[in-house]
Order: C-alpha cells, then structure tokens, then sequence
C-alpha cells in the first residue's frame, strides 16, 4: 500500500474514531475508497463480498444528508 492509498484510510479511521473533523476531505477519501474497492470487485469475484463496516456506511450516508440540507 503505497502513502497516499494510506492516508485514505487514515483520514476515514481517525474521523471514524473521533481522532479528526468529519469535513470534505473524510468524505472524499471514502469515496476513493470505494471506488478501488468497486474496481477490486471486478477485477476479482473473491472480493465480491467485502464491504464498508457499518460505521464507514453510516459515515457515507451523512454526506448525502449534508447535501440535501
């Protein structure tokens, strides 16, 4: 895993623990997260069940809710 791929997981883990803000930046790098997750599942059937945990799916939906507001 190279830094950047890194700091996307640190950004959504610490925001997930309370260690950092929930800003733009969280929710971008859970979207790059998610992306390379999706382009994972194509290239492999073995990731087809891997998925966000339930907090990083919670996290996800308040961006769509910041949205609408």
């Amino acid at each position: 895993m190279n830094e950047m791929e890194s700091n996307h997981c640190q950004i959504v883990g610490q925001s997930l623990a309370g260690e950092r803000a929930v800003d733009e930046q969280t929710f971008t790098s859970l979207a790059v997260l998610g992306e390379r997750l999706g382009r994972l599942r194509k290239l492999d059937e073995a990731f087809e069940k891997v998925t966000f945990s339930d907090a990083a799916r919670k996290l996800a939906k308040q961006k769509n809710v910041m949205a609408v507001c």
